[in-house]
């Protein structure tokens, strides 16, 4: 069974190229409303796609934004295990269009890769599901398991109405696994399993002094001044050590087990100083830059404002300055929690003479993280080092992606994140491409990955 579906995916190669560039020229651009048509447009490419491979239900549900690709195929019979594929056709802008080598919505292959904005995010791994599953339908005229189809078109803006969908339809999406294609693995053709994601929260805080900004010369001395202010309340969320300060930051925080350091210690080594320009790392005291990155909490201050910013000098006390945090959560943290522990830090450290004012990020998840030796996990590392040649890494990433939180927390279901995009894929920049190589390996690993699970209930 399985050499008559590669060999179609292998003959079918060109078409099947084709195809995907017709979905990639799509501009799918969710946060900007010009495109609203266009991202109707994908949702039906993927919905035509999906009847014309012979899924047995396929509906485009409306949702209080862009509209959400639901399928379902049965096939496979009661004893196949039934999967949840989980997807994203919307894409960032492509601003600044000035800085592609190629129009951004015109798919071009150059050097082994597939230019266009989606390539990689999601489109392109996306499309590599449906074309495996089309191959199957194709030769063996069904699926060797039972797959429930879930491809949004809001992951760029945040998922805004997909929780809602998935608790009040909680039934109709239930599946004993999910399966999600929107990762990358660390090296072009090493083969990667994602176990843990971080989670994530934030806040941004303002700290406010005099009701207007006013003479240095004039005032400096007997008024507080409220960028100094605020680089005290900065500088006491952390130590020298890298070390989160907040009381109660850490409680609950699991240690990094010794599997999990040695699963560290084998991926590749990222160059951090060759690929960021900066001339030493730094890390909390204990663990290694990856360990670090991988598996421990952070906070970060992602941006700060105030006072006059123009050319030259302009000698004020300015009347209020500003800054950003977020934070990366592991598990055992709970972000709304650890949101507020921030708060009371900041409000307990404030200095005399300014106030504070906090605005709550609304957006939070909580980490997710799987046990590398579930079977489902050890299948996907089996059918990758098949595809690729080579032995799996496992690693745990330091982004957030709430969908996943979300599927586990509603149904208490495994989630394999099987992902083939590459560091050097440019998601969401000028440039965006997908590896061709991998497109083509990672449809291989696909389709052995589901004659691994099809016997698992």
């Amino acid at each position: 069974m399985t050499k008559s579906v590669l060999t179609y995916l292998e003959k079918n190669r060109d078409p099947l190229i084709e195809k995907l560039n017709a979905f990639l020229s799509i501009p799918s651009v969710s946060t900007n409303s010009i495109h609203k048509e266009d991202v109707k447009k994908a949702a039906n490419f993927v919905a035509d796609y999906l009847n014309e491979i012979g899924f047995d239900q396929v509906e485009i549900q409306q949702t209080k934004g862009h509209p959400l690709v639901y399928a379902e195929y049965n096939g496979a019979g009661k004893q196949a295990p039934t999967a949840l594929f989980y997807g994203h056709y919307d894409v960032q802008p492509a601003d600044p269009l000035e800085l592609w080598d190629s129009e951004p919505f015109q798919p071009e292959v150059r050097d082994g890769r597939l230019y266009a904005r989606g390539a990689s995010d999601d489109k392109g791994q996306v499309f590599m599901h449906m074309a495996v599953f089309e191959a199957y339908m194709k030769t063996e005229g069904k699926l060797p398991i039972n797959v429930k189809v879930c491809i949004e078109g809001e992951e760029e803006i945040g998922s805004e109405n997909l929780y809602e969908i998935l608790e009040t339809k909680k039934q109709q999406f239930e599946a004993d696994f999910a399966i999600i294609s929107d990762s990358g693995m660390v090296a072009d053709g090493q083969p990667t399993i994602l176990y843990g994601l971080k989670g994530f929260t934030g806040l941004e805080f303002t700290v406010k002094g005099p009701n207007r900004d006013l003479h240095s010369g004039m005032y400096g001395g007997a008024v507080r001044n409220p960028i100094i202010s605020l680089s005290h309340l900065l500088h006491s969320l952390k130590n020298e050590e890298e070390q989160v300060t907040v009381e109660g930051f850490y409680d609950g925080v699991e240690d990094i087990t010794e599997q999990e350091r040695r699963f560290i210690a084998d991926v590749p080594g990222e160059d951090y100083q060759k690929v960021t320009g900066i001339t030493e790392t730094v890390s909390e005291k204990g663990y290694t830059a990856k360990e670090h990155t991988m598996a421990r909490p952070t906070l970060e201050v992602n941006g700060v404002y105030g006072g006059y910013q123009g050319e030259g000098t302009k000698t004020i006390i300015p009347s209020s300055a500003t800054a950003k945090l977020t934070c990366r959560l592991v598990p055992g943290q709970d972000p709304n929690h650890i949101q507020q522990l921030v708060i009371d830090h900041l409000q307990k450290h404030v200095p005399s003479g300014v106030t504070l004012e906090m605005k709550r990020e609304p957006l939070s998840a909580k980490a997710y993280k799987v046990d590398p030796n579930h079977p489902l996990i050890e299948k996907a590392a089996k059918s990758y080092s098949r595809a690729f040649g080579k032995e799996t890494v496992y690693v745990r990433m330091g982004g957030s992606i709430p969908v996943v939180e979300w599927i586990e927390s509603i149904y208490n279901i495994p989630i394999v994140l099987l992902g083939f995009g590459t560091p050097e894929d440019k998601l969401h920049s000028p440039n965006e491409s997908f590896l061709l190589d991998n497109f083509n390996k990672g449809m291989e690993t696909l389709v052995y990955y589901w004659e691994e699970v099809k016997n698992l209930k």
